[in-house]
Order: structure tokens, then sequence, then C-alpha cells
């Protein structure tokens, strides 16, 4: 199994993507932040996500050391609310913040993280391949047989 890299500094609009997208996935996987979506009203979840979101976004930008002004016209929010997600104002800016040490640390291991590598990829292909081949040819036997005895019974 491979790995794949988390861009903490990104370089790119890709990069922003994977970081973005990492801390969220990671973040709202979290149990502690789980429990918290479990205890808060059920109208707020959908706020939760979206605050999460956009302190994901404000920080994977920030790391990628774009200026507050541009981080909150690509949010789409003011840059007060980008602010206070930054500084940990905000419980889902702090959140967030605590998933990236906690990755960048290796603390947090997430399973769409790591692939495998193309040959143990085809190897297991080829592995479930042999035995749905064999589960053919015993679903065959048994049609035979079937058929055998529904002969026997007509005859």
């Amino acid at each position: 199994m491979v790995e794949i890299e988390i861009p903490f500094q990104p370089m790119g609009r890709e990069d922003i993507q994977k970081l973005e997208a990492t801390l969220l996935i990671a973040t709202v996987s979290r149990k502690d932040v789980i429990e918290k979506m479990k205890a808060a009203d059920p109208k707020d979840r959908i706020t939760w996500i979206d605050s999460l979101a956009i302190a994901a976004g404000a920080l994977a930008r920030e790391k990628a050391g774009m200026p507050v002004t541009k981080i909150a016209e690509e949010l789409g929010r003011v840059e007060e609310t980008v602010r206070a997600h930054l500084t940990g104002k905000t419980e889902a800016g702090k959140l967030v913040r605590e998933t990236y040490d906690k990755l960048l640390k290796n603390e947090i291991t997430l399973p769409f993280l790591v692939k495998e590598e193309a040959g143990e990829a085809e190897a297991g292909a080829e592995e479930l391949k042999k035995k749905v081949e064999e589960l053919e040819a015993k679903i065959n036997k048994v049609k035979e047989s079937l058929r055998n005895l529904i002969n026997e019974l007509e005859t």
C-alpha cells in the first residue's frame, strides 16, 4: 500500500482542492465532531457542515499563501467570517485547525488516503476473477444435476 500525499502547502488549485476536501472529510469523520453534531439541534447540522466546509476552504487557501480578501471572495463570505475561522474564534475554525495539525503529525489515518499499488490491485482482481470462474463452474454443475433429476422424475 502507498499513502497518498496530502498537500499541506498547496501549490495550485488542484492541491488546494485536495487539502480542502481532506480537511473537511477528516474533520467530519472525527468522533468528537460526530458527537457534537449528534447533540446539536437537527436543524443546525447543515449549518455545522457549512461552517466546517468554509473553515476547511479558508485554511487550505491560507496555506497556499492566499490573502484573506481573496479567500473571502472565493468562498463567498465576508472577510470577518474568514478571519474568525482562521484565528480559531469559531468552533469550526478550531476543529479544522486541529485536524490539520493531527494530519500533519500523522495522528489521523483515513482509509481514502491510502491506495493499493497497481500490482497489488491487479493481483487482487485476478484472484477475484478466478473465484468467480470457480463459482460459475459449480453453479453449472448444480444446474446440470437439477436437469438430470428433473428428467428422471419426468420419466
